[in-house]
């Protein structure tokens, strides 16, 4: 969580969790939407979606995740960059 931005790893775990066992029957259906469907977890995956998307867009309108690459570069730019 180097970032801080606890929340929406939270979200992308959890999508990773729900799409992980579905990516097969995803090629062979080839159709997100009804994929999940299919499986009943339309409504879950929905919720995750508008989750992640309102964690992401911040007040001003910019990336979360740029934001926070940002102040995380400045406060540690050894990390990032090839600096001593």
């Amino acid at each position: 969580m180097e970032l801080g931005l606890v929340e929406l790893a939270w979200c992308f775990h959890e999508a990773k969790e729900l799409m992980t066992p579905l990516i097969s029957e995803w090629a062979e259906i080839g159709d997100y939407d009804e994929m999940l469907k299919r499986k009943g977890v339309e409504q879950f995956a929905e919720e995750l979606d508008r989750k992640a998307i309102a964690l992401h867009n911040t007040a001003s309108g910019k990336s979360a995740i740029y934001e926070a690459w940002i102040r995380y570069a400045r406060q540690h730019p050894e990390r990032v960059f090839d600096v001593e």
